[in-house]
This record gives structure tokens, sequence and C-alpha cells, in this order.
């Protein structure tokens, strides 16, 4: 979601390209990413006690429009041509269906149980490059999502205890926002980012108010500075993982994400009175490990492509 599951935490397509740029740059950024989407969560938490979730959720792409808006003065209304307005939409529709069911695992699920389940929207989504967009199977990636979804039975554990509706929300939500990946690669083959981003912040507005109305209430001017701050954090945590990205590759900078699972963990503590369960660090390790090797694997990948592609190549 802009970055969170779902426009606040948009997090990147596994096939995102590589950059060119200062490693320790890169990763310096993604450890600001990392601070700034859990202490957006963190207050999505506190103020869901006294706003509905998708009330906070359409306030968070409201407010970014003003940010959308800033940044259309200097690329101007270009950046809105597209080929795809119909994948645009679903990808709008399924993107805030992800972020509603995050905002909502907030107020139901452990602090880093939410945090350590997340990342598996990018596990479903190299499911569905397989089975949807034509990706072979290759064993090591294979194998790779088989440990990560392991990881995800050793959270949950069904069966040792009752899965619940938190932990249902949250997986919901990564399976949602691994649709929306999918949108975003097919997309990209002929849109531009920019294109990408612009719709995602325009469609999520209006959808996630829909969603809204049937909890609506008017927020107190001190709510209203909440609501602002979490749009601002959301957005500045976006633009630290975007950056990031540009400065080091993908397989470099995404294994440092497992720190939002410590920071989760330490707010969850410290602000919430949770004691996150052994078997929580246990699953989020496994959970993180293997969508990090599928990045590697996947940036790996491409690098050999490039190389085949390079004039002289075969010579």
């Amino acid at each position: 979601m802009q970055s969170e599951p779902a426009a606040g935490d948009a997090k990147p397509p596994i096939d995102a390209a590589p950059r060119r740029g200062n490693t320790m740059v890169g990763i310096a950024w993604m450890l600001a990413a990392t601070v700034g989407f859990v202490i957006m969560h963190m207050l999505i938490r506190q103020l869901s006690a006294e706003i509905h979730p998708f009330e906070i959720a359409f306030f968070r792409n409201f407010l970014g429009l003003f940010l959308l808006a800033g940044w259309f003065t200097k690329v101007g209304w270009s950046a809105l041509k597209t080929n795809n307005p119909g994948l645009h939409l679903w990808r709008g529709v399924v993107n805030s269906v992800a972020m509603l069911c995050y905002f909502m695992s907030l107020s139901y699920a452990p602090f880093a149980t939410v945090a350590a389940l997340g990342f598996t929207s990018q596990l479903f989504a190299a499911l569905g490059a397989v089975l949807f967009l034509g990706e072979r199977f290759r064993m090591r990636r294979t194998a790779a999502m088989v440990v990560g979804f392991v990881g995800v039975l050793v959270i949950v554990q069904p069966g040792a205890a009752t899965v619940g509706v938190g932990e249902i929300l949250v997986i919901s939500s990564a399976i949602a926002w691994s649709v929306a990946l999918l949108l975003i690669k097919t997309m990209s083959r002929t849109d531009s980012s920019w294109t990408i981003t612009a719709y995602m912040n325009i469609l999520l507005t209006p959808t996630t108010l829909v969603a809204a109305a049937f909890y609506w209430t008017w927020p107190s001017f001190e709510q209203f500075l909440w609501l602002s701050a979490i749009a601002i954090t959301g957005t500045l945590a976006q633009t630290a993982l975007n950056q990031a990205l540009r400065e080091a590759e993908v397989a470099v900078v995404m294994p440092f994400e497992f720190l939002r699972l410590i920071w989760a963990g330490l707010i969850g503590y410290f602000i919430f009175a949770e004691l996150p369960g052994v078997w929580t660090w246990v699953g989020g390790a496994m959970i993180i490990g293997s969508t990090s090797y599928i990045a590697y694997r996947e940036s790996l990948q491409r690098r050999r492509q490039r190389d085949q592609e390079r004039p002289g190549a075969s010579s």
C-alpha cells in the first residue's frame, strides 16, 4: 500500500529491477523504511481504538492525494496515460482489499504476528507468477517457497490453537497484495512506475471511502492530526523504500526487512504489553529468509539474462 501491504506498504514486485548506486546508502534507506512502516502501523493500532480501521485507511489515501498533487505539478498529467485502464482498476480493488484487511488485522492479532505474516505476500506472488504468468518452476525457488509456507504454519499453529481473526485477516491481505504485485508486474511492461503509482493513489481513495462509509465518524481535531501523521509517516517510509531500491539491488536490501519484525516485537512489548512467542520469531525468520532467497535468485537470473543479451555475449 504508497506502502502498506496496501497502498501504504506497497512492497516492490519480486522482479523489481536492480539499481546502481551505493549499497551502504541503500541499506541505510531500507533501515529507515522499516522504522517508518512499523511506526505507521503502531499509530494505526493506537487510533483504531477510536476510529474504525476502514476510515483510517481512507484518510491514509485521501491525505496522500495532496502529496500526489504536488508531484503532478512537476511531472504533469502525462503520467496518467496508460494502455491498461482495466488492469489499473482491478489493481485498485485488490489493493484496497489488502489494505483494509491489514489495517483490521492490527486490531485483532499481536503486533509482531501481523508483521511476520505480512511478509508472506512475496511468497504468494512468487507462486502466482508460476501459476498464472507462466514462469518456470525452479527447484530452489520452490524449496524456498515451501520453507516460507511452513513458517506460516509455525506461527499460526493450526490444530494446536485456534487460528484467530487477526491471523486470517493478515494472510488474506497478503494474498490480495500478491495479486496486486502480479498486476503491477504485468502493467510494468508498458506503463511507467510513475503511472502505476499515480493510479494506485487515485483509485484507493474512493474504494476505501466506500468501505469507510459504513463505519463513518467525523474525527476530532486531535484525531485528524494523528491521521495526518499516519499518512506522512507512510509516505516517508515508502519514499525511503523506493530510494533503497534505487541505491542497491533487491537481493541486498530486502533481507533487512527482518528488522521490521524486531521493531514490531519491541513495540508490541513496550507499547502494547505483548510478548511475542518463540514460534513467531522462528516462523518469521523462515518466511523472511525464504522471500529474501527468492529475491536473490530472481536477481541472479536477471543478471544472467542481461549478460546473455549483451552484444557480443555469445562470441
